[in-house]
């Protein structure tokens, strides 16, 4: 194989290794999939303003999450049905966040357990939630997080309905039968089967609940004193109604560009959310991120670290734990050069004063 000298490259050796389903599965947004584009077309909208002639032999990458230290503000998105990816799946993932000291999520809709994530090596991880119609499920799966020691809840928020992926559709997507969600194993949800479209449209339809808000964000503090993050906020509005929910953080995401299509890249969200937050809590960003200089820019407009999510997939249909090591480790050093070469030695040094966005300086358009 020629050697892959950066994370994109995987996405087209994965293209060409899975089933279509599959690919079309991870690779895919809703609609006409303007938003996928846009969450990567954005980040060439923000340019660099680097200072020269800084002491930069030493470079510091450290942060605190929630608490928890970590090598690097990169953490891995929670993505579903890894093992359609590769055989060891999640598992994979694990190890290999572990190993770059940052932390994993795993989706609820997992084809590992959370007790077989939690026993392939000691690492920090958090959960991400669907909060399925019967609540006793979802309070026993929280409770089996905690117990497995995740140290957070990712609830994802913006999901009342699954957004309409037309590959999905076309391809009739189902989850291969030798594969389980493993978190439903043994009751009769562990399946997604063959229908007329997508069978996870059909499957989320069917279990996810449409009634979710704001008072269930309070709910969950009361079956668990896990930190909750609330994933796919994109206003100032929903950002002060999460800080008032209780919530201790905040995850700017589109998931993925794959729910409502025309909605801004998340990197054109975040500085709304950010100056919202007010500093109260942390916010974060998903979507679009391929290089270090897009987790500068991120940084720089005020996100308290980033998470990838199909840059790990790719890598684990291409390589398996390997590959999401070095996808890792390549966007680590991407943003150490980044840091390098803008005259930033810590992350506290990166500020907005280095990027310049194309929005900072609206044209002023000429009278008719």
């Amino acid at each position: 194989m020629e050697m892959i000298t950066n994370v994109s490259e995987y996405e087209v050796i994965a293209k060409e290794k899975l089933p279509k389903m599959v690919y079309d599965y991870y690779a895919s947004g809703a609609e006409d999939q303007w938003t996928l584009k846009e969450n990567r077309n954005a980040f060439s909208r923000i340019l660099f303003r680097p200072r020269i002639l800084i002491d930069v032999s030493k470079i510091n990458m450290m942060t605190t999450i929630l608490g928890f230290r970590i090598s690097m503000p990169i953490m891995v998105a929670p993505t579903a049905m890894q093992k359609m990816a590769h055989p060891e799946g999640e598992c994979a993932t694990a190890r290999a966040a572990s190993d770059a000291g940052t932390i994993m999520t795993l989706s609820t809709y997992a084809n590992s357990s959370v007790e077989e994530v939690a026993s392939t090596r000691s690492g920090i991880r958090f959960f991400q939630l669907y909060v399925h119609k019967d609540r006793n499920l979802v309070a026993q799966l929280v409770r089996r997080a905690e117990r497995a020691g995740f140290k957070a809840i990712a609830l994802t928020a913006d999901t009342p309905r699954l957004g309409r992926r037309e590959a999905d559709i076309k391809n009739r997507f189902n989850l291969p039968p030798y594969l389980t969600l493993k978190n439903f194993e043994g009751l009769d949800l562990g399946k997604i089967d063959k229908t007329d479209d997508s069978g996870l449209a059909s499957y989320a339809a069917n279990q996810i609940d449409q009634s979710l808000s704001w008072k269930d964000v309070k709910w969950l503090q009361t079956i668990t004193s896990l930190p909750i993050l609330v994933k796919g906020v994109l206003t100032a509005e929903d950002t002060k109604l999460a800080i008032e929910a209780g919530a201790a953080g905040i995850i700017v995401s589109n998931h993925g560009a794959r729910q409502l299509d025309y909605v801004p890249a998340t990197i054109m969200a975040l500085e709304e959310v950010v100056k919202a937050a007010q500093g109260k809590v942390p916010v974060f960003l998903d979507g679009g991120v391929r290089r270090g200089t897009d987790v500068f820019k991120a940084l720089a407009l005020g996100a308290s670290g980033v998470f990838i999510g199909r840059p790990v997939v790719f890598a684990l249909a291409v390589d398996g734990e390997a590959g999401v090591r070095k996808v890792l480790q390549m966007l680590h050093d991407e943003l150490e050069l980044t840091m390098a070469l803008s005259g930033c030695r810590s992350l506290k040094e990166i500020t907005r004063n280095h990027v310049v966005a194309d929005w900072d300086h609206p044209r002023v358009l000429p009278r008719l």
